[in-house]
C-alpha cells in the first residue's frame, strides 16, 4: 500500500510539474515525458509566425505561436525554442522576452538564460506571443521551433517555423534541400537543382542563367514560412514576374526589379485591371539582393507565404499562373514589355513541391488566331484560285447540285475562307477586350483584309449570272478582248 501511494504521488507531481511549464528536462529533445505518448502523425493544426526574417546582433522579433482559423484548435501546453538553422540539434539560441507573464514564461534551456519560453498552466490558449533577442554571437541564420500540446497524449513535436537571418546572409538550398546561410557576394544563379530543389519556369526551354545570356529564369524554394525568389534575364530596364489566378493580365501580384542607372530596385506592385503596376513598400520583401552584368538583370529575395491584411500580396500556398516579362526603363520608371509575358502553361502552388514548369508567350486563343488565318489564306484562297484556273476546262460539263463541279468546289472553299476569317478576326478583339491603343501595322492591316473579304462575297452576289442578258451587253461593249 505504502509503495502504491508513493507511486501515485510521484505521477502526480510530474504531471503537475509539466502542466506548469516546468519542462527544462525536455530543452534537448522538445519531447514530453507523456509516459510513452509519441508525436501525432497528422500535419500540426499551429504555426509560426515572425514580424521580420532579417536581424542583426541585438535585434527584436516577435515570434508569434498561433492556432489559425478556420479549425484554431486549442491548445494547453508549449516550449518555443530558437536554433542554428544549420544544425537543429545544437543549444537554444538568443533569449526571449515574455509579452504577457500570465500565460508564459522563460525556461533556461543550455547554459543561457531565458533561451525557452513555455506555458504556466494547462488553461486552453490559441495563440502566445515572444519577443526574441539576437546575441551578439548570433550563428548566420536560426530558426524557431515549437513543441505544442493539444492534450495530455495529443501533441505535435519540433514544428518548424520561420528561418531568419543576419542582415547580408542569404539562405540556398544545398544538395539534400537544406537551407545554408551563404554570402550575397557569393551567390550565383543556376538551373541546376530545377524540379529537385527549386521550381523553374525558363526560355528558352531547359536554358541555364549561368551559361546562357539570352536566358530567362525564374525560380522559387519553398522555405519554412516563406518563399525565397530568383529573377533573371537580358533586358535593357527590367525583368519581372507576376501570379495571376488566370491566363489575362489584370489584378496580378507583381514583383519589379528595375535597373536605375548602375543599380537594381527590387519592388512588390500590383497591377489592377490593365494598367501599369502600382508600386508598393518594399518592406514585405527579405534578403534582397541584386546583379548587374553585360545587360543581364538578376535579382533575388524571399517573402513571407502569408502577408496578413494585404490583399495585394497573394497566399503563396495556392494556385497561380506565372508570367515572365521584361522591357525598358527610364531612370527606374518602366515601360510596357517588349514582347508578350511568358506563361506557365498551368497553375503552380508557389510553395509546392520543385517542378519544371514550361511556358509559352502565345496565349491559346492567339494560337487560333493565327493557325485559322494560315488555314484560310494560305491553304483554303490558294486552292479555290487553282481550282477555278485549272480545273474549269478539265470538268466542263460535271456537275454537282446543279452547278458545274469546279465551281461548287471554288465556291465552297472562298466561303469557308470568309467564315475562318471572320471567326479569326474576332478572337484578338475577345483577347484585348476591345481594341488595343498599340495596335500597330498588323493589326491595321487585318482590318482591311476583313473588310475585303466581306466585299468578296457582296461582289460574288450582285455579279450577273452566265447567260444573263446583262452578261451579254458587258461582253459586246467591253473594249478590251482577251484571247486564250
Amino acid at each position: 500500500m505504502t509503495v502504491l501511494l508513493v507511486f501515485v504521488a510521484a505521477c502526480w507531481m510530474t504531471v503537475a510539474g509539466y502542466s506548469s511549464g516546468k519542462v527544462t528536462v525536455s530543452c534537448e529533445s522538445m519531447l514530453p515525458k507523456h509516459g510513452g505518448h509519441v508525436p501525432s502523425p497528422t500535419p500540426s493544426p499551429y504555426e509560426i509566425i515572425v514580424d521580420k526574417i532579417n536581424f542583426n546582433p541585438g535585434d527584436q522579433i516577435k515570434v508569434t505561436l498561433s492556432a489559425p482559423a478556420p479549425l484554431a484548435t486549442p491548445f494547453k501546453g508549449f516550449l518555443i525554442e530558437a536554433r542554428d538553422a544549420a544544425n537543429l540539434n545544437s543549444d537554444a539560441v538568443g533569449t526571449f522576452t515574455l509579452v504577457n507573464p500570465s500565460v508564459s514564461q522563460l525556461l533556461n534551456c543550455g547554459p543561457t538564460q531565458g533561451s525557452a519560453v513555455s506555458h504556466t498552466s494547462a488553461d486552453t490558449q490559441v495563440e502566445i506571443q515572444a519577443i526574441w533577442i539576437a546575441p551578439q554571437d548570433a550563428p548566420h541564420s536560426v530558426q524557431f521551433l515549437a513543441t505544442v500540446l493539444e492534450d495530455y497524449s495529443v501533441y505535435w513535436a519540433q514544428i518548424p517555423g520561420p528561418i531568419v537571418s543576419q542582415s547580408g546572409v542569404f539562405l540556398f538550398p544545398n544538395d539534400k534541400g537544406f537551407p545554408f546561410p551563404l554570402s550575397l557576394s557569393l551567390l550565383q544563379f543556376s538551373s541546376e537543382g530545377c524540379g529537385r530543389n527549386m521550381s523553374c519556369l525558363r526560355d528558352p526551354v531547359g536554358c541555364d542563367p549561368g551559361s546562357d545570356p539570352r536566358c530567362f529564369f525564374l525560380s522559387f524554394t519553398h522555405m519554412g514560412q516563406t518563399v525565397q525568389f530568383q529573377l533573371s534575364g537580358p533586358a535593357e530596364g527590367y525583368v519581372s514576374f507576376a501570379l495571376s489566378f488566370d491566363k489575362w493580365m489584370g489584378n496580378d501580384d507583381v514583383y519589379l526589379c528595375v535597373r536605375n542607372g548602375d543599380l537594381v530596385e527590387i519592388s512588390p506592385a500590383y497591377a489592377e485591371g490593365r494598367t501599369h503596376p502600382e508600386l508598393e513598400p518594399e518592406g514585405v520583401l527579405t534578403d534582397v539582393a541584386w546583379r548587374l552584368s553585360d545587360g543581364i538583370i538578376q535579382c533575388s529575395f524571399r517573402r513571407n507565404i502569408h502577408i496578413p491584411n494585404n490583399q495585394n500580396r497573394f497566399n503563396l500556398d495556392e494556385r497561380f499562373y506565372i508570367f515572365l516579362a521584361h522591357g525598358t526603363a527610364d531612370f527606374g520608371v518602366i515601360h510596357r514589355h517588349n514582347r508578350q509575358p511568358l506563361i506557365s502553361t498551368k497553375e503552380k502552388v508557389i510553395s509546392g513541391m520543385p517542378e519544371n514548369l514550361s511556358g509559352s508567350r502565345s496565349p491559346l486563343i492567339i494560337k487560333f488566331h493565327g493557325a485559322l488565318m494560315f488555314i484560310a489564306w494560305v491553304t483554303l484562297v490558294s486552292t479555290g484560285i487553282i481550282v477555278a484556273r485549272f480545273f474549269k476546262l478539265e470538268w466542263p460539263n460535271t456537275t454537282l447540285f446543279g452547278q458545274k463541279v469546279w465551281f461548287q468546289v471554288h465556291r465552297g472553299l472562298m466561303s469557308l475562307t470568309v467564315l475562318l476569317t471572320c471567326i479569326s478576326f474576332t478572337l484578338p478583339f475577345i483577347y484585348r477586350w476591345g481594341w488595343s491603343k498599340r495596335a500597330g501595322a498588323h493589326a491595321c492591316l487585318g482590318c482591311v483584309v476583313m473588310v475585303f473579304t466581306i466585299l468578296q462575297p457582296l461582289g460574288a452576289v450582285f455579279r450577273p449570272h452566265q447567260g444573263s442578258p446583262v452578261k451579254r451587253n458587258e461582253k459586246l461593249s467591253s473594249p478590251f478582248k482577251f484571247h486564250m
